[in-house]
């Protein structure tokens, strides 16, 4: 039996997330801009709940598109209001509206958002060496500037702790523990540039 991350034990699709997405060097805009938009309805929630409306959100939100999402309108709001599969959270619905139009505006002004984030750590992840997920921290400081940063452009929802997690699952941070399978070989699936 392969050693892996304790936080990522019990379910099945947490499982499959941790063995097959999380960690892995991700360049991908659309990919990223999917993350931005569960992580921010992730604040106050598990992941796990997240996970398990993932598909949802994929529907109601065409395929994570930013320049869809950024054209919602209040009508989009409301039928996402009616909507059980995601979070029915007014707030955290117009937090990833407005996240979209400032996505778009950080892609304008970087090249991609991609270029923006990986920016944060000249294109190299950053490779932890934890032995056990107590010694993880929640915020550093690489996460508390990104999101300071992306709170002064307009992203909400999007606090340190939240960006920390975004960079963990997005692979900017390698914060699998040493022993876990995955600590080594998060690259080989990796979307390379």
């Amino acid at each position: 039996m392969c050693k892996r991350c304790e936080w990522c034990l019990g379910e099945e699709i947490y499982i499959k997330y941790h063995d097959e997405e999380w960690g892995v060097p991700t360049f991908d805009d659309r990919r990223i801009f999917e993350f931005i938009i569960l992580e921010s309805a992730q604040a106050g929630l598990s992941w796990l709940t997240i996970l398990k409306k993932r598909e949802n959100y994929r529907k109601a939100f065409y395929g994570f598109e930013p320049s869809i999402v950024a054209n919602f309108d209040e009508e989009d709001i409301s039928t996402l209001m009616e909507n059980s599969g995601i979070i029915r959270n007014r707030k955290k619905i117009e937090a990833a509206i407005g996240n979209a139009k400032t996505f778009i505006k950080i892609q304008e002004e970087f090249g991609s958002f991609s270029n923006y984030m990986w920016g944060y750590v000249n294109g190299k992840p950053i490779i932890n060496t934890w032995e056990s997920i107590k010694e993880v921290p929640a915020t550093t400081e690489l996460s508390d500037r990104m999101s300071a940063d992306l709170k002064k452009r307009g992203f909400k929802f999007f606090g340190s702790v939240i960006c920390y997690s975004h960079l963990q699952a997005l692979g900017v941070i390698n914060d699998h523990i040493t022993s876990c399978f995955r600590y080594n070989n998060v690259f080989e699936l990796g979307y390379h540039k």
